[in-house]
C-alpha cells in the first residue's frame, strides 16, 4: 500500500474515532503535535538552502527569466484564483443574523511594518522567530550574490548537501504521517464545539465547494491545457502534501515535499535542461511568502461577512476588495481581517467568527488550495522556461464544458440548497434563553413601587443598617435596560445588574427585593431610604450631577445603532458631525444637553425614554440612536436588520455605575471596595462574558 493510501487511511480513522467517541488525551494531542513540530523542524531550513543553491546556481540570463515567466504565472493563477471567489456570493441566501456583543468591535486596528516582516535587518533574528518572508528575502540575496562568483561550486554543494540531508530527515519523517495524522484528526474532531458550527455552515459549505472547484478541477487542467503534464501527474506530485497539509492544517510543513515530488513529474521532461529541476525548490518557497492560494480565501470571508451582517459589497466596489486584500495578505491574516473588514465598514465582530473558522475547518481547506497552487506554479514555470508549454486541445475542451458546468452546478445547488433550509434566526431565544449564572438570593419582584409598611426602617439614614434591619436589600431597575435588567423566557428578572444584586444581597445575607422605576424617580426613592441601590447608569456629566454615583463596574465604548444597508455611513464622527441632515436619537440616560449642543450642533439630536423608541416610533424619523457598544449589540439581537457601528475616532470609555443614597458615605466605601474586590477576584469579568458576550466563563472565583 502506498504511503498516501495509508494517509488518507490514518485520517479517516482518526476522524470517525474522533466525532463517534467525543473522546481525547493529552498523549493524541502531543503526538499530533509532536508530528506538526518534526515537519517544521526541516522546513525553514529547508526553504533558506533552496533558495541560496537554486538561485546561486543559475546564470544571470536564467534569473532573469525566472523573475519574467514567474511573475506572469504567478499573476495569472492569482486572477483565477480571485476570480473564482468573487462569485461566491451568488450563493448566499437571505437570512436574518445578530451577535452579541465582541470586544473585537472596540479593539483598535493592528498594523504591521512591512519592513520589519519582508527586510531581514538581522537575519538570525527573522529565522529564530520562523518570519518565513524575510528568511526568503534574505536566502534570495544570497543566492543573487553567488551568481555572480565564478569559484562558486563548491560552496554550492555544500548548500546542495544539507538540502539533501534535509530531504532524507523529511522523508524518515513523513513515513510518521500515518499516526501523526490519525491523532491529529482524531484530536482535532473530538474536541470540536458543535455549538460553535452555528452560522458558519453557509461559509464552510461555499468555500468547501470553491477549493474543491480549484483544486481538483481548474488548477490542474491549467497545467494539462498548457503543459505536456497529465491532469493525473498534477495530483501525484501533490498527493502526500494535500493530504498531510489538509491533516495538520499548514503549508509550510510540506514545502519541501511539494518540491521534491514536482521535481520527479519534471524529470522527464528536462533532459536537456538539468538545472530547471532545481526550480521547485526555488518556486515553492518564494510562492508561500506570497498573496496565494489558500491565504486568498480571506475574500471570500469578507464577502461572506458583508452577507452576515445584512449587506452586500456591490460589483464595483470588487476591484477595491482584491488590491486591498491582496496587498494586506502580504502580511499577517490575522491582521488583515481586521484591517479589511474595517475598510469595507464591516462589524469588526466578525473577525471573532473568523478565527473560530480558521480553527474548525477553514485553516485545512486554505492548506488544500495552498497546496495545489504552489504544484501548479511549481510545474508550470519551469515548463515556461524549458519552451515546454504547448497547446494541449483535448484537456481544453475538457476545461471549457467542465468548469463552466461545475461552477453553475455548484453556486446553483448551493443558492437552492441555502434557500430551502428553514432557517430560524435565534438570536432572539438565545438572548433571553438564560437563568442566572451564580446561585440566586431568596427575591421578589415588583412591576411598581409598593407603599413600605415598615416606613420607620426607611427612615434610617445608614443604608447597611437599614438593610440588615428589614432584613432585604432593595434594588431599582428599569425596563427596558438589556442586558442589564430584562425578563427571560421564563419570565424570570435576570441581567448583569440584577445577577449583581443577587451577589451583593448573598453577601449580606439578606433578600432582595426588585422594584422597577421610571429613571426619573431615582433621586426619589433613594434619598426617601426606600431603594438602597438603583441598577447602572452611565457615567456623564449630566448623571454625575443629578445623582450619587459608585465606581463604575465597567465600562462601555459609545457606539451607533443603525440600519444594516446604512452602516457604511456612519464609519466617522466627524462626517456625522458635519451632516446637518443626519438625525440622531440618545436614551435619556446617556442625554446631556450642554454636551450635545456642544458637540453636536448641526444634528438634531431627540432625547428618547427609551431605546424602543428608535426602533418603534416612526414618526421621530432618526436615522442612528447613540448608544454603549454593549448595550447596542444586544437590541440587535431583538432587531436582527441593525447593527452596531463605532466610528472612527473611538471615543473615551464612559463606566457604568450605580445610584446610591446621597451622603452615605459608609454604604459608598464599602460598594466601591466590594466592586473592586469582585473586580479582581474576576467575577465581574465573568459575568460580562456571560451576560454582555453570550459566552460561558471559564472557571472563575466568586
Amino acid at each position: 500500500m502506498s504511503q498516501a493510501n495509508k494517509i488518507i487511511i490514518a485520517m479517516m480513522a482518526g476522524l470517525l474515532i474522533g466525532f463517534t467517541s467525543d473522546y481525547t488525551n493529552q498523549l493524541i494531542n502531543y503526538i499530533g503535535q509532536g508530528f506538526v513540530m518534526l515537519l517544521q523542524m526541516t522546513a525553514l531550513p529547508y526553504i533558506a538552502v533552496s533558495l541560496v543553491f537554486g538561485i546561486g546556481s543559475m546564470t544571470r540570463q536564467q534569473a532573469k527569466r525566472l523573475v519574467k515567466y514567474g511573475t506572469v504565472c504567478f499573476l495569472i493563477l492569482l486572477l483565477v484564483v480571485v476570480g473564482v471567489i468573487l462569485l461566491a456570493p451568488i450563493a448566499f441566501p437571505d437570512w436574518n443574523s445578530a451577535a452579541f456583543y465582541s470586544a473585537s468591535i472596540i479593539r483598535e486596528k493592528e498594523t504591521y511594518n512591512v519592513l520589519d516582516y519582508f527586510l531581514p535587518a538581522n537575519p538570525f533574528r527573522s529565522l529564530a522567530a520562523g518570519t518565513v518572508p524575510a528568511v526568503v528575502v534574505f536566502s534570495i540575496f544570497i543566492g543573487i550574490g553567488f551568481i555572480s562568483i565564478h569559484d562558486k561550486r563548491r560552496s554550492l554543494y555544500v548548500f546542495k548537501d544539507i538540502r539533501q540531508a534535509l530531504i532524507k530527515v523529511t522523508n524518515t519523517v513523513m513515513k510518521l504521517a500515518p499516526y501523526g495524522v490519525l491523532a491529529i484528526a482524531w484530536d482535532a474532531s473530538a474536541s470540536l464545539a458543535r455549538e460553535e458550527m452555528d452560522g458558519l455552515l453557509v461559509y464552510f459549505v461555499t468555500t468547501a465547494s470553491m477549493v474543491f472547484l480549484l483544486t481538483f478541477v481548474i488548477l490542474p487542467l491549467i497545467v494539462a491545457i498548457f503543459t505536456p503534464l497529465r491532469f493525473s501527474q498534477v495530483f501525484l506530485a501533490c498527493r502526500s502534501a494535500l493530504i498531510t497539509g489538509f491533516a495538520t492544517g499548514s503549508i509550510f510543513v510540506v514545502i519541501p515535499v511539494i518540491a521534491e515530488d514536482v521535481k520527479k513529474q519534471l524529470i522527464a521532461h528536462a533532459k536537456h535542461h538539468n538545472s530547471s529541476t532545481r526550480l521547485p525548490s526555488i518556486i515553492a518557497p518564494i510562492s508561500y511568502s506570497l498573496p496565494m492560494g489558500g491565504k486568498l480565501l480571506v475574500l471570500l470571508f469578507i464577502l461572506f461577512a458583508a452577507w452576515f451582517n445584512g449587506e452586500q459589497i456591490a460589483l464595483y466596489d470588487y476591484p477595491e476588495l482584491v488590491v486591498v486584500g491582496v496587498l494586506q495578505l502580504f502580511g499577517s491574516q490575522m491582521v488583515a481581517v481586521p484591517n479589511i473588514l474595517d475598510s469595507f465598514a464591516i462589524s469588526a465582530s466578525m473577525f471573532e467568527l473568523y478565527v473560530v473558522a480558521e480553527q474548525l475547518l477553514v485553516s485545512r481547506l486554505a492548506a488544500l488550495l495552498s497546496v495545489m497552487f504552489i504544484t501548479v506554479c511549481a510545474m508550470l514555470i519551469p515548463m515556461v522556461i524549458m519552451h515546454k508549454v504547448r497547446f494541449y486541445l483535448r484537456p481544453f475542451i475538457i476545461f471549457i464544458i467542465a468548469v463552466p458546468l461545475c461552477t453553475s452546478l455548484i453556486l446553483a445547488g448551493l443558492s437552492f440548497t441555502f434557500n430551502s433550509i428553514s432557517h430560524q434566526y435565534q438570536g432572539y431565544e438565545k438572548f433571553i434563553d438564560r437563568d442566572l449564572l451564580l446561585p440566586a438570593a431568596k427575591s421578589q419582584v415588583l412591576k411598581t413601587p409598593q407603599p413600605d409598611d415598615t416606613p420607620d426602617i426607611d427612615a434610617i439614614e445608614n443604608t447597611l443598617e437599614r438593610i440588615t434591619v428589614r432584613g432585604k436589600l432593595r434594588m431599582g431597575y428599569y425596563a427596558d435596560a438589556l442586558p442589564y435588567a430584562f425578563h427571560n423566557k421564563n419570565g424570570e428578572l435576570v441581567g448583569l445588574d440584577i445577577e449583581i444584586g443577587h451577589l451583593l444581597a448573598q453577601e449580606l445575607e439578606v433578600e432582595i427585593e426588585f422594584v422597577r422605576i421610571q429613571r426619573n424617580n431615582i433621586e426619589t426613592y433613594l434619598n426617601q431610604g426606600y431603594l438602597d441601590i438603583v441598577a447602572s447608569l452611565p457615567v456623564t456629566p449630566g448623571n454625575l450631577i443629578n445623582h450619587n454615583l459608585s465606581n463604575p463596574h465597567i465600562k462601555e465604548t459609545l457606539a451607533l445603532l443603525v440600519k444594516d444597508e446604512e452602516r457604511s455611513k456612519y464609519a466617522n464622527w466627524t462626517r456625522i458631525i458635519e451632516d446637518s441632515g443626519i438625525v440622531l436619537g440618545m436614551p435619556e440616560t446617556h442625554y446631556y444637553e450642554k454636551t450635545v449642543q456642544k458637540n453636536m450642533p448641526k444634528n438634531t439630536v431627540h432625547e428618547l425614554s427609551s431605546p424602543r423608541q428608535f426602533f418603534i416610533d416612526d414618526s421621530l424619523d432618526i436615522d442612528a440612536m447613540i448608544y454603549g457598544a454593549a448595550g447596542a449589540s444586544a437590541w440587535t439581537l431583538l432587531y436582527p436588520d441593525y447593527t452596531v457601528v463605532i466610528p472612527e475616532p473611538r471615543l473615551p470609555e464612559i463606566g457604568m455605575a450605580f445610584p446610591l443614597q446621597q451622603q452615605d458615605y459608609q454604604f459608598e466605601q464599602f460598594l466601591n471596595n466590594w466592586i473592586a474586590m469582585k473586580k479582581n477576584s474576576k467575577t465581574i469579568d465573568a459575568l460580562f462574558t456571560f451576560w454582555i458576550e453570550g459566552k460561558q466563563p471559564v472557571g472563575f472565583i466568586r
